[in-house]
């Protein structure tokens, strides 16, 4: 099939912490790859290293493009803050405190749509994953990363909401339980993400036994019912899980919460965590769907390309 690479091509660029990745989708209606490519971040070597390092992976994609778009989306690890025009909370640190928006526009020389990660998965799995293909009606999604960290994004009638500081849909860092855990990178103690995210869960374990396991042999031994340390982890996964999504719950009541991230994978998150969410919610009666994410690790440069879509385009072919 002969494509038309000026009629509505979508442009995404996943910057991580090891590899910044891109990607040219056909269309927001037709979402075929026209070209996918990926080069190492290098973030040892320096903020302007990267930034060349973009130049040469945008370079790569033009050349088979054979055009240059005026706008590209970009999927960052940390938080863009607008009235500020820096970067926060980067895990590539040596790009915090930088315009990264305005150094990459002056640099390729067209518009940059900059998102948080978490946002890029949660537009991902709503316009071309799980949401999509279930619940396609649903004008409010939440999107949840739980894995290594834990972060959220959320999307309104096809649109992400930002908010003034750049943190909408952020619950990753909202208090869960006081005091307990390490500080947080945030320079909170007991935050979601030191309590719920894989290693957390992990070192939970280890202070109850002085063993190191990972997260998948701890389920195993949930499941195998012989091992008390293991049911208390699953247990704080379950209940926290559920008390911290009850905060979101009660504020903006999602029709659909989508679950990413490798925690994503443990079954009981979906089943185990009702009690508690049903407990502190307003209205006592969770009944919106909770699914697991289906785009894996391609939600991010893919939710970075739909930072360009057009939303009347989108409405109009629901």
């Amino acid at each position: 099939m002969k494509v038309d690479y000026n009629q509505g091509n979508l442009w995404g660029v996943d910057f991580g912490g090891t590899k910044i990745e891109g990607v040219i989708l056909k269309s927001v209606v037709e979402p075929e790859v026209i070209f996918r490519h990926r080069v190492p971040t290098g973030s040892s070597n320096g903020y302007q290293f990267i930034l060349q390092q973009f130049k040469e992976l945008v370079d790569a994609m033009i050349g088979v493009a054979g055009y240059k778009p005026s706008i590209i989306g970009v999927g960052s690890p940390g938080t863009y803050v607008p009235h500020q025009k820096i970067m926060k909370n980067c895990n590539a640190t040596v790009v915090n405190g930088n315009p990264l928006k305005e150094d990459l526009e002056e640099l390729l020389g067209m518009e940059v749509k900059l998102a948080n990660d978490a946002n890029c998965f949660a537009l991902a799995e709503t316009k071309l994953g799980v949401v999509k293909s279930l619940y396609p009606k649903a004008k409010v999604v939440f999107g949840v990363i739980l894995g290594t960290g834990v972060g959220g994004g959320l999307v309104v009638r096809g649109e992400l909401l930002n908010g003034h500081h750049g943190i909408g849909g952020e619950w990753g860092h909202n208090i869960l339980y006081p005091g307990e855990g390490p500080t947080c990178y945030c320079g909170k103690t007991g935050c979601n993400e030191q309590i719920i995210s894989g290693p957390a869960l992990e070192r939970y374990y280890t202070s109850l036994t002085g063993e190191q396991k990972s997260l998948r042999e701890i389920k195993s031994l949930f499941d195998a019912g012989a091992d008390k340390a293991a049911e208390k982890t699953m247990k704080r996964l379950t209940e926290g899980f559920g008390k911290a999504l009850s905060v979101v719950v009660n504020i903006v009541d999602p029709d659909v919460i989508v679950i990413g991230g490798g925690v994503s994978n443990i079954e009981n998150v979906y089943t185990d965590s009702f009690d508690t969410l049903n407990e502190m919610m307003f209205n006592h009666g969770f009944e919106a769907p909770i699914i697991k994410a289906k785009l894996g690790d391609s939600a991010g440069v893919y939710g970075a390309a739909l930072l360009c879509a057009k939303e009347k385009s989108y409405y109009e072919q629901s």
